[in-house]
């Protein structure tokens, strides 16, 4: 069992973070941002060609992290790999001791840096559920059997502010079906949506961890709102990053106030912190949560 696992079956607040892989072979910075979130957070996410930009892949960064003493959350998309490809590196994570994955679908690539590549989807984050679930109950997804079952902890994402509510409630629960034992949601900023959204969800018995990404500018939220499908950076917060001349000091200040608000709701907190995993530890501390 892994230690957010463990964390989470306690009932105790886990709080994972995410790191970003680089754009080549040098993880100095990657490495570097995550000595920030040692001891700070149960697990450190690690995405899958995030926005679907080209970098160097989640499993090798997974890997490299788990070497360096952190417990990874191995990000997996569906969009790249068919279902050859995604069970093999399921196979392979497990493998190499990685056992928190949180299962995605991912950006269509032409949001990213190579739009004239082929997107895959052979499966979408239900079936690729069911099939890292499968794995574990010792056989693949034609039904032979396999030398040697993964134990996997698995996650899924939620989206709270996509309207209708009630749809992403829905798939809450084909993902629970499906296996998810954990959820991280999309950035949430509204605390009464938040409020409306984990109140549909009580009842389904699952572990729901606050997503939240760390704003950089007015620039970067009035971006989300336009481009990022169940994301509403509220009015006053543009405002504030709009006014200040401290952007991070201004930045830690909302997530602070935020997480204080929702800190109660949930299970846990996810933080999204698009290269300030330094900030990381004040925002945690500010906000009285210790692990």
């Amino acid at each position: 069992m892994t230690s957010l696992q463990q964390a989470l079956a306690k009932g105790e607040f886990a709080v994972t973070a995410e790191v970003a892989p680089p754009k080549g072979t040098d993880t100095s910075e990657m490495m570097e941002n995550a000595e920030f979130l040692r001891d700070k957070v149960y697990a450190v996410n690690v995405t899958d060609q995030q926005s679907s930009v080209m970098r160097l892949g989640s499993l090798a960064s997974c890997c490299l992290l788990k070497e360096a003493g952190f417990e990874p959350v191995f990000q997996l998309t569906t969009r790249d790999r068919n279902r050859i490809a995604l069970q093999s590196d399921l196979l392979s994570a497990s493998a190499l001791g990685i056992e928190n994955v949180l299962c995605l679908t991912g950006d269509y690539v032409t949001l990213g840096d190579h739009p004239q590549a082929k997107p895959v989807f052979d499966l979408d984050s239900v079936s690729l559920l069911m099939a890292a679930e499968g794995l574990t109950g010792g056989t693949d997804m034609v039904g032979e059997p396999l030398e040697g079952t993964p134990a996997f902890h698995l996650g899924a994402v939620v989206t709270p502010g996509y309207e209708p509510m009630e749809l992403q409630l829905l798939k809450m629960e084909r993902k629970i079906k499906a296996g998810a034992q954990f959820f991280q949601t999309q950035a949430v900023y509204d605390p009464e949506l938040f409020r409306r959204f984990m109140e549909g969800a009580k009842d389904l018995g699952v572990p729901v961890m606050l997503g939240f990404v760390l704003l950089k500018s007015a620039g970067m939220a009035r971006y989300m709102n336009k481009n990022v499908a169940g994301v509403s950076v509220p009015d006053w917060i543009i405002d504030e990053m709009k006014k200040t001349d401290d952007k991070a000091a201004t930045s830690i200040k909302i997530a602070v106030r935020i997480i204080r608000q929702m800190r109660e709701m949930c299970q846990g907190l996810h933080l999204m912190t698009l290269g300030w995993e330094r900030h990381v530890p004040a925002i945690l501390q500010e906000a009285g949560i210790n692990i």
